[in-house]
């Protein structure tokens, strides 16, 4: 085995590596984005905050782990002669050795299922806390429209007064 295809075996386990931190990571996200919802629903207030600063610690990992992948792709890249934005896991299956083409494979196949499974997930978080916040608008709307009956009062010195029958809570005993 000469040294680059010893170079290219390696830079391939180590991306092998990085894609099932990728996995792992997007069966993280998976998890939290249905916490989420749970919470929004149960209007946990306390546990959103912390789960919010959960999410926001884990993408600093996230990032690092991306850093990790590119490098690792960039030095494969150089390896098999082709310029980085080309090297993808499809065209890697072609140059990678008979056993390690079927662990490339295995981590696409996973990643393109958890990527699309997160895109309806996040769809669906996307679309409660739209409906969340077009109710809670509405409710707000008609809490601060309760008391315009339409009747504008004027006391002796000319100031505008509410209507004491139509505003939200009543105070006449």
């Amino acid at each position: 085995m000469n040294d680059t295809a010893a170079g290219i075996e390696i830079r391939i386990d180590e991306l092998l590596g990085v894609l099932d931190a990728d996995i792992e990571q997007v069966q993280r996200w998976l998890s939290r984005l249905d916490e989420l919802r749970g919470l929004v629903i149960k209007r946990d207030e306390a546990a959103l905050g912390r789960l919010l600063e959960t999410i926001r610690l884990e993408s600093e990992g996230y990032a690092v782990n991306e850093g990790k992948r590119q490098l690792v792709r960039g030095e494969l890249a150089g390896l098999l002669g082709c310029e980085q934005g080309q090297l993808t896991l499809s065209r890697l299956e072609d140059f990678a050795p008979e056993e390690r083409k079927a662990d490339i494979v295995e981590r696409k196949n996973k990643l393109r299922a958890l990527v699309e499974q997160l895109k309806r997930e996040h769809r669906r978080t996307a679309m409660l806390l739209s409906d969340c916040a077009r109710i809670n608008g509405l409710l707000l709307k008609s809490i601060l429209e309760c008391g315009r009956c339409g009747a504008v009062l004027y006391d002796a010195s000319g100031a505008k007064t509410r209507q004491g029958d139509a505003g939200f809570v009543n105070m006449r005993l």
